[in-house]
């Protein structure tokens, strides 16, 4: 198979057992994802002797972790993100790096032994009576007893279809594309959205000399000190995730007060929703990576939300109307499931699995769902709570 590699992710052409032209003969199961979810899942149902084959539409594993931007560093900590079978090194401090959490990603792979096929795009999936069978690039067809889909929350970026924003005449980007805050010197820029992802390319490009950078906030986060006294925020979430909603806004409410500064003055003010009301919403806190220092000392300025252009000018839902240099599209991402499954409605209204974890739809059991959801107490761990359950349910089958 072209774009083929051996154990581990390292280069090579030695085809795999099973694989003979475009067929499978053996029956795996196939991962189709190289990034945490997907390698945590083979782990795990190698562990339990079942053959995992994954399918990485790119040339390495840990691709979407290749392409985030240089500063990046996991608001989770070192020990609650590794993933099953592997620890994360000492060396790498509290929270992790996106060089080393790639490294890391090689290292799991390589650890484990993972039998993974890279340049192979899975574009659908059907039935075939007790199998699945997989449609991918090249007119490639295989076929697995089961399908663990592992493509990743963020998978295409989603930028909304301002008007006028076909004939903006400044730097329109989505925040996928931005590395760091080196183009951006001395540029006026708007960052759309405030989530971690907008907050911290905010904070990026005022310690990188942009010449003026504002924030549009169309609703006003939760914003959570990533550690306090040393207690990281996410021990608090693994706690409170499963405590009644309304007690869990009322504490968060209290903390808010005591521990944060109201930034009310400077644009942003507390939100009127309670915290874990907006988490069952899907909105996940920002943790404060220097967003309320910046806003507080006026280098980050917090507007309205974006909601037109006209020419040159980016205009705001306040009716003010500025002329930044950049505007960069912290807007999310789709799943971009419905090529591939979408004929199998096993999709939500919103694009999204209907079961993750060790469950599969009544309608198409044996296809599996990992790393789909957003929770509150850390993607990375719960990937790898997924991976024993998927395992478990396949090691019965």
């Amino acid at each position: 198979m072209a774009g083929e590699k051996g154990r581990g992710g390292k280069s090579g052409t030695r085809r795999r057992p099973g694989l003979t032209g475009d067929r499978t003969d053996d029956r795996p199961v196939y991962v189709i994802g190289g990034g945490p979810g997907g390698l945590a899942v083979a782990a795990a149902l190698r562990g339990r002797g079942v053959r995992a084959v994954i399918l990485e539409r790119s040339d390495a594993v840990g691709d979407s972790w290749r392409r985030h931007y240089d500063r990046l560093r996991l608001h989770t900590t070192r020990r609650l993100s590794a993933l099953p079978g592997l620890a994360m090194p000492r060396s790498f401090g509290r929270w992790v790096s996106r060089d080393d959490m790639v490294r890391y990603l090689e290292k799991y792979a390589e650890f484990h032994e993972l039998e993974i096929v890279t340049g192979v795009e899975v574009t659908r999936i059907e039935t075939a009576g007790a199998d699945w069978l997989l449609h991918a690039t090249g007119g490639r067809r295989m076929t697995g007893r089961a399908v663990v889909v592992a493509t990743g929350y963020n998978h295409t970026p989603r930028l909304p279809d301002w008007p006028g924003g076909d004939a903006y005449t400044g730097e329109l980007l989505h925040a996928a594309e931005y590395r760091s805050p080196a183009p951006y010197r001395d540029r006026d820029v708007l960052v759309v959205g405030v989530g971690n992802t907008g907050a911290e390319i905010a904070v990026d490009l005022t310690e990188g000399g942009a010449a003026r950078v504002r924030l549009a906030v169309r609703t006003p986060p939760h914003i959570v000190r990533r550690s306090t006294a040393g207690w990281p925020a996410q021990r608090s979430a693994v706690l409170v995730r499963r405590l009644p909603t309304r007690l869990v806004d009322g504490v968060s409410r209290i903390q808010a007060r005591l521990l944060l500064p109201d930034l009310s003055a400077h644009g942003l003010p507390r939100p009127r929703k309670g915290l874990y009301s907006r988490v069952r919403e899907g909105a996940i806190p920002v943790q404060d990576a220097g967003l309320i220092d910046a806003v507080r000392r006026g280098r980050v300025e917090p507007v309205a939300a974006l909601e037109s252009f006209d020419a040159d000018t980016a205009v705001l839902a306040d009716g003010s109307r500025i002329t930044p240099d950049t505007v960069i599209a912290a807007t999310g991402y789709r799943r971009a499931l419905e090529g591939m499954i979408g004929h199998l409605g096993v999709l939500d209204a919103r694009g999204r699995p209907v079961v993750h974890g060790g469950r599969t739809p009544k309608q198409a059991p044996g296809l599996y769902f990992t790393g789909f959801t957003n929770p509150i107490s850390g993607t990375l761990r719960e990937l790898g709570r997924d991976a024993h359950r998927i395992a478990k349910a396949l090691a019965r089958g």
